[in-house]
């Protein structure tokens, strides 16, 4: 978690949704594949939740550019970073509680891509299926861009000095793909005291030309960051009702772990303890006005904030909320944003190479990340999910007492007795499917936790390999597609203004593809008659 938070916190993020852009540009179908890969290749070293909620931004953003519907990218975005969940050790905490708990059945811990020969091809086949099937059958319940509409962030105008040393010098504005990379509009150049002329295409910069720009908070602060550019004065809201330098006005988005859900704004003290004001509530859709304050919240709902830009960049640091075109007065450090990529990709190749035991790698890797300032102790305190460390504690010390009280070995020996008689894949297929049944109320690392000893116990009580059993489990511990109680589906329920019934027409036939790749691959790399 803490490995995983340092890219974010360095502007990875950034840097990942403009080569984004650039690829995809504003083509539909380029635009959702990319996204897709992009996600799924982020997911399969980092948490899957952690994976969408890095993207929710970026796709929210895209979808407005490209005036494409988010509802028809966010499922897909929260769909195709689960997919990898199956990929390394690390893609996901399940991965982890299943490779602890094997070796209490004296079995080696899973390594760091055992699982890769099945979830590779579980992932291509799921992107493939959202790509040309999936995505035909999410439904279009919004317009483009009709939610960022209803609560569009102001832009922000400022003037930008081109420097004398600015690479953008002789190129026209075309070629400069000035609105491209930066997403910013000129509005106006000036070029001496009195010159002040509408821009074209074929404008040609000159240095010390100033431009008129039109944006979003983020991208104007990106300015400073960009070499050759420099804002002459301070941001100012272009929308007269918001006239104040400090104020500003965005969206938010609660997260999965918010002290908010299932609480109120008055009973919280939201404005007490933040300064900031609620304009509007959109829960999946439907927007409200009135008696906001009193509205239990939930994850996913979309608040219209305005106030402070320093309180709003506080709220971003209390982990309570992602804000949707985020304004963020104390920008990243981009000049250590591949040295965090790095210090990460070392720890994970040092503990695929067998150079060092895992959680060795990650602690070193996690002390660097600490000594080169690239995250703070307390940004690093905030990104680490506390309570699903606690419920993945409480729910081994469940399987624990299932063990020492013989009630693994109990359901075991019933199962035994039930399907003495059936094929073994047919029994593999069983306990996949009652993981995947149990993950949509329970989490996934909990369902893998109360499975996997009646696995191992069946398995052993049947003289076949346990280990199968166990790869099956932590495979289909991940396969949450059918309801959106998954915390990937959760985010994108409320912006995707998606349907319960949404999921499981989609996620239906998604599921039984991958329970068919893993029944038919499992015994290949784990033989079932092995031991």
């Amino acid at each position: 978690l803490i490995l995983t938070a340092a890219p974010m916190k360095t502007g990875v993020m950034d840097i990942v949704g403009r080569g984004i852009l650039r690829v995809t540009g504003t083509h539909p179908n380029r635009l959702l594949l990319v996204v897709m890969l992009a996600s799924g290749g982020l997911g399969a070293f980092m948490s899957n939740t952690a994976s969408t909620a890095f993207f929710i931004p970026i796709v929210m953003g895209i979808a407005q550019r490209a005036k494409v519907s988010p509802s028809k990218l966010l499922m897909p975005l929260a769909f195709s970073s689960i997919l990898t969940s199956s990929v390394t050790l690390i893609s996901t905490s399940t991965n982890l509680v299943v490779s602890g708990l094997m070796t209490k059945y004296n079995m080696a811990p899973m390594g760091m891509f055992e699982l890769a020969p099945v979830g590779i091809p579980i992932a291509i086949v799921g992107v493939l299926y959202m790509f040309f099937i999936g995505r035909r059958m999410i439904p279009d319940r919004s317009k483009p861009g009709e939610l960022i509409e209803e609560f569009g962030v102001r832009p922000y105008l400022t003037e930008v000095i081109i420097l004398a040393n600015s690479s953008l010098i002789g190129k026209t504005l075309e070629d400069s793909r000035f609105g491209r990379d930066m997403d910013l509009t000129v509005l106006r150049v000036m070029r001496g005291k009195s010159n002040y002329f509408l821009p074209g295409a074929t404008t040609e910069l000159q240095a010390h030309d100033v431009l008129l720009v039109e944006g979003k908070h983020e991208e104007i602060l990106k300015i400073k960051d960009t070499t050759g550019l420099e804002i002459k004065a301070d941001l100012k809201l272009s929308d007269p009702t918001l006239q104040s330098e400090d104020a500003a006005l965005v969206e938010v988005i609660l997260l999965q772990h918010s002290p908010l859900i299932g609480r109120t704004l008055k009973g919280y003290r939201f404005r007490e303890r933040y300064g900031l004001q609620i304009l509007g509530l959109n829960r999946h859709g439907q927007n409200v006005h009135r008696k906001i304050s009193q509205i239990p919240l939930r994850m996913g709902d979309v608040l219209l904030v305005q106030g402070h830009k320093s309180n709003i960049a506080a709220l971003s640091d209390d982990h309570t909320f992602r804000i949707l075109g985020q304004l963020d007065e104390k920008r990243p450090n981009r000049r250590k944003a591949f040295l965090s990529v790095a210090i990460f990709v070392a720890a994970i190749a040092a503990a695929t190479a067998k150079l060092t035991p895992l959680p060795v790698a990650v602690l070193m890797g996690a002390i660097l990340v600490f000594l080169t300032k690239c995250i703070t102790p307390d940004e690093a305190y905030r990104e680490v999910e506390w309570k699903a460390i606690i419920l993945v504690a409480s729910m081994l010390g469940l399987g624990v007492a299932m063990d020492h009280t013989g009630t693994a070995k109990f359901l075991a020996a019933f199962l035994v007795k039930w399907a003495g008689q059936v094929s073994p894949m047919w029994l593999m297929a069983g306990f996949f499917v009652l993981t995947v049944f149990l993950t949509q109320p329970m989490s996934n690392q909990a369902a893998a936790v109360v499975i996997l000893p009646v696995a191992v116990e069946t398995a052993l009580k049947l003289n076949l390999n346990p280990r199968a059993f166990a790869m099956t489990i932590a495979i289909a511990a991940s396969c949450s597609y059918l309801t959106p109680l998954e915390p990937s589906c959760l985010m994108v329920y409320g912006p995707g203004r998606y349907k319960f019934g949404d999921f499981m027409k989609v996620g239906s036939i998604l599921t039984v593809l991958i329970l068919v790749i893993a029944i038919v691959l499992i015994p290949r790399y784990w033989p079932l008659q092995g031991m």
